[in-house]
């Protein structure tokens, strides 16, 4: 993305298993809804969900399907204590030291953090804030004139090719050296589209050549999110 070496400096992260050590979206729903509720919703999207993860099937509508069964209806205002309570337990004991160090590396060098993430911007959001981010790039869940989940997504789920097209929109015109964080095939996209490209692997950040991002061992190294994001 970038067109030469005296432009602005973006580091781009995602969220789960870069940030994070694992998946935030299965806790958080937990946490909301309760462990009953959500095992139900997956057993009736169980299939199509078992498909996704298996990269046969079509990943956005089970996922959709499983919000749609647990949010719907929920007002946001009495989901806010539970988001925010949910943040400060991520902060405080789920993330990766390694990760969160180079972004505080990247804040001290004036680059702008964003976060681009499949997981619901609803709690994507203050996690970001709490780490010092300065712009989050997630999945939208769509709200009535009421204040309510409505249960369905507001715009596309932010992963693969959406991931770049999303930080595109962001930047607009604007130049930028771009660096990029992630750890899964979902990240592929956003990471070919940076000059600074890093896998996150469960030992440690491998820096890759840019537009290499599949290449030689680094293609070895992928591993699939224990769960569809």
């Amino acid at each position: 993305m970038s067109d030469g070496a005296a432009t602005p400096t973006v580091a781009a992260f995602d969220l789960d298993g870069t940030l994070t050590r694992g998946d935030t979206l299965l806790p958080f729903l937990v946490a909301l809804c309760g462990r009953r509720a959500v095992t139900q919703a997956l057993a009736r999207n169980a299939v199509a969900l078992g498909r996704g993860m298996a990269r046969i099937g079509d990943r956005d509508s089970p996922k959709a399907a499983v919000l749609g069964r647990l949010l719907a209806g929920r007002s946001v205002a009495a989901v806010e204590p539970i988001v925010t309570a949910y943040a400060d337990n991520v902060v405080a004991g789920e993330l990766r030291a390694d990760t969160v160090a180079r972004s505080v590396w990247h804040r001290r060098q004036g680059h702008a953090l964003v976060i681009v993430s499949a997981s619901p911007e609803l709690y994507v959001d203050p996690i970001a804030r709490r780490l010092g981010f300065d712009a989050v790039l997630a999945t939208r869940l769509e709200v009535d004139g009421d204040g309510r989940l409505t249960g369905r997504l507001s715009g596309a789920n932010v992963r693969a090719e959406e991931k770049v097209r999303r930080l595109r929109a962001h930047l607009g015109a604007t130049p930028v050296r771009l660096w990029a964080y992630g750890n899964s095939r979902d990240d592929a996209e956003l990471l070919a589209a940076a000059d600074e490209p890093v896998l996150v692997t469960r030992r440690g950040l491998v820096p890759l050549r840019a537009g290499a991002t599949r290449a030689g061992g680094a293609r070895r190294r992928w591993r699939r999110a224990d769960r569809p994001a």
